[in-house]
């Protein structure tokens, strides 16, 4: 079954605001075995509206419309959507009811704008919306529906797990949608494409391969869309995803929606291992990153943030000869701040990095983007460079997901040598 998404309002046409509503919809109707065909955004122009529509059932069984449903002039999507499906306009009288006794427990009066809101499409099912004012509205075309939702939020998440998922799954027989991530860092979306290409074309038609690639890391989602009769298709995705899991190795850090820092993290805790930081040029950024995942207080020690060649100095102790001969962004300089770190903060594993953010301070030798890192793990210590560019902010969230990485496979035993990328 193919669902759109049609979001009605000049407000999120201009970007006044951001429309969280479809991401939201399209996530749980996919959880439902629900494709979504389309998410589109409209003007509160009835013409717009009514051509969204007709596109729109052209190629999909259900539509769900958010927005223009409140009591103020400039919301027309009931008056729109009533010309469209061909019935008229009436005063629906327990809407008045609920809207009255809804303003009496919140202690507001009620206006003419709310009474005139109560005014419904005559052939639409209505459902209760206990959060507003604002029924959502159900239509029926040549076996197909239209639920429209009012655009705010919580009001439209409620009807929708009150009422319009479960509308859904009565009126329409839906299978499961499975979808397969294999979480990857370490290489671009080409470079992955290009050695996994020879798995793909043996793979079956009705598994759907997708890349989505983000800073340093590159998600494959592999889909198929499960009904009664294939109760084995689970299982023949299992088959592919691990295939190309194999193929990639060292390149696959996870699996579903987790992120390197949890991933990581699990990898501290099941080696009962304790953790310390050393950042120069991404400020904090790991540390937030290590932090911000539940129970990390387990594995996480302390983190020293030292920007300065003096605080390089005075605080892990690198010496004033490597960070003169050397200087701050070089391979001597972070292994020092690696080794120093683990050591003065007695932790088991280390992370250290220290680079030329930008988008100015670089040099011909050491160009804006150049960062080291550094692993300290045992009685050794890894390092690595990266050559970034002159965005600051992506420097930093970059370098600070691969150092995580960087770490997770020095513990693993899965990067033995220095990379220059």
């Amino acid at each position: 079954m193919k669902l759109s998404i049609l979001t009605i309002g000049d407000e999120i046409l201009i970007g006044q605001i951001v429309d969280t509503n479809s991401n939201w919809l399209a996530q749980e109707s996919n959880k439902m075995g629900l494709e979504v065909y389309q998410m589109l955004t409209v003007s509160d122009e009835d013409a717009s509206i009514k051509t969204a529509l007709d596109y729109l059932f052209e190629h999909s069984d259900i539509i769900i419309t958010t927005g223009g449903l409140g009591p103020t002039k400039d919301d027309i999507t009931k008056k729109t959507l009533s010309e469209y499906f061909d019935t008229n306009l009436v005063f629906h009288e327990p809407t008045w009811e609920r809207i009255q006794a809804y303003f009496a427990h919140i202690k507001r009066p009620t206006n003419e704008a709310h009474k005139a809101q109560c005014v419904m499409p005559e052939d639409a099912e209505l459902l209760v919306n206990k959060m507003g004012t604002a029924p959502g509205m159900v239509f029926t075309k040549e076996q197909k529906i239209c639920i429209s939702l009012p655009g705010v939020p919580y009001e439209m998440k409620y009807i929708m797990e009150n009422h319009g998922f479960d509308l859904i799954k009565e009126r329409f027989q839906l299978g499961h949608i499975i979808h397969k991530t294999i979480l990857c860092m370490g290489a671009g979306e080409s470079v992955i494409a290009n050695k996994i290409e020879g798995i793909l074309n043996e793979m079956p038609d009705k598994i759907k391969v997708a890349y989505l690639p983000s800073i340093a890391r590159v998600r494959i989602r592999l889909s198929t869309y499960q009904n009664a009769m294939d109760a084995d298709l689970e299982q023949e995705l299992e088959h592919w995803t691990q295939r190309i899991s194999d193929e990639l190795g060292s390149l696959v850090f996870g699996y579903g929606n987790h992120d390197i820092a949890e991933i990581f993290g699990n990898l501290l805790k099941e080696k009962q291992l304790k953790l310390t930081l050393a950042e120069s040029c991404t400020g904090g950024q790991i540390a937030s990153k290590i932090v911000s995942i539940p129970g990390s207080s387990a594995y996480f020690e302390a983190s020293i943030v030292a920007y300065s060649y003096e605080m390089k100095n005075a605080l892990l102790e690198v010496k004033k000869e490597t960070l003169e001969k050397y200087g701050a962004v070089s391979e001597e300089t972070v292994k020092e701040m690696a080794i120093q770190a683990k050591k003065i903060l007695s932790s088991d594993v280390s992370i250290a990095v220290s680079g030329i953010a930008g988008p100015g301070g670089g040099t011909p030798d050491k160009p804006v983007g150049t960062v080291w890192m550094a692993v300290a793990y045992k009685n050794e210590c890894y390092t690595e460079k990266l050559q970034l560019g002159k965005n600051r902010l992506l420097n930093i969230e970059y370098t600070s997901v691969r150092a995580i990485n960087m770490a997770r496979l020095v513990i693993l035993e899965a990067n033995s040598n220095v990379k220059t990328i």
